[in-house]
């Protein structure tokens, strides 16, 4: 049930749009909820924008996001994105033991963070918390994360014994490095690149998701939780957190039954999610690419009801 003093507040939800065209989001993707024209009060973007990096890439995305109409716009990397990652970019070498110019590094940031991100809108995300008033007087307090576990040779990894979510004492037996910003309480929302373990992120071998990262999202509770990454697994779902019980697994979590009236495609009305704050959370898999050739994912439409400033 909602509070008398929750506003409700739109968002359109993407990931994973790996170098679209413009043409192709404005024509494919974008007419049906434009036809419709939803209010839309924030965009989050998942990570991904590129295909594989590139200053020209950046800047295609950026002219992407600046189609769309919103009042804040929130975007974070991905594991694609390949410069916007200094260690990453820092310590490469190609095939022929070349090292990357450590400019690129630079000129992609300045392009995130500078006068293009102004003038479509955005705010680019590095790892870690910021909160936000809307003009409505809505706030959200977002934790954001380009990071994903280890996966062949590609930018914002973490290893199997680094935890870069939980605090020492939060975080499963066996960990040895602990990342510089974990998530804290509090979160309203949870936007990364990668994916819980057990909650869309299906690929035909299994699960593939990442238990750290459900340990973080169990302990917090969000209101949403939105990412990418795993193509195939784009979908929404609501998560039943269970109550807590002496000796359980701190990995438990429950899928919901219940139905959810979303809108992905535009043809419906923007579902207004009123979960029970602390027992539920609304996952997204917000994936735009599918496979090679075929027609993109829609962004999702979503309501939430976010506490009004104080």
């Amino acid at each position: 049930m909602a509070s008398s003093s929750a506003i409700p507040t739109a968002f359109l939800i993407l990931s994973d749009t790996h170098d679209i065209e413009f043409d192709t989001f404005t024509k494919d993707v974008w007419p049906a909820q434009r036809k419709q024209e939803p209010r839309i009060d924030v965009v989050l973007h998942c990570g991904d924008m590129t295909r594989a990096g590139g200053i020209s890439s950046f800047k295609k995305a950026l002219k992407m996001m600046g189609s769309i109409e919103a009042e804040l716009k929130l975007v974070t990397a991905g594991n694609h994105d390949l410069e916007l990652d200094k260690h990453y970019w820092s310590t490469y070498r190609d095939e022929y033991g070349n090292a990357e110019d450590p400019a690129d590094h630079d000129e992609a940031v300045k392009v995130m963070k500078g006068s293009l991100a102004a003038e479509a809108g955005v705010t680019f995300l590095d790892e870690g918390t910021c909160s936000f008033t809307l003009k409505s007087g809505a706030t959200l307090k977002v934790y954001a994360s380009p990071y994903t576990p280890a996966f062949f040779d590609w930018a914002f990894m973490y290893g199997e014994n680094e935890d870069r979510l939980n605090l020492p004492d939060e975080a499963r037996s066996g960990i040895k490095i602990f990342g510089p910003r974990p998530v804290p309480d509090g979160v309203d929302i949870i936007m990364t690149h990668g994916r819980p373990r057990g909650i869309l992120d299906q690929i035909p071998q299994g699960n593939v998701g990442c238990d750290k990262l459900l340990r973080a999202i169990k302990r917090v509770k969000p209101i949403m939780h939105c990412f990418g990454h795993i193509h195939g697994a784009y979908g929404l779902e609501i998560v039943e957190w269970e109550k807590p019980a002496e000796n359980r697994d701190a990995d438990m979590s429950t899928r919901s039954p219940m139905e959810v009236e979303y809108s992905a495609t535009g043809e419906r009305e923007l579902v207004r999610w009123q979960g029970r704050r602390g027992e539920q959370t609304l996952a997204v898999n917000a994936a735009i690419e599918k496979e090679p050739g075929k027609p993109p994912n829609a962004p999702w439409l979503v309501t939430l009801d976010l506490p009004r400033m104080r």
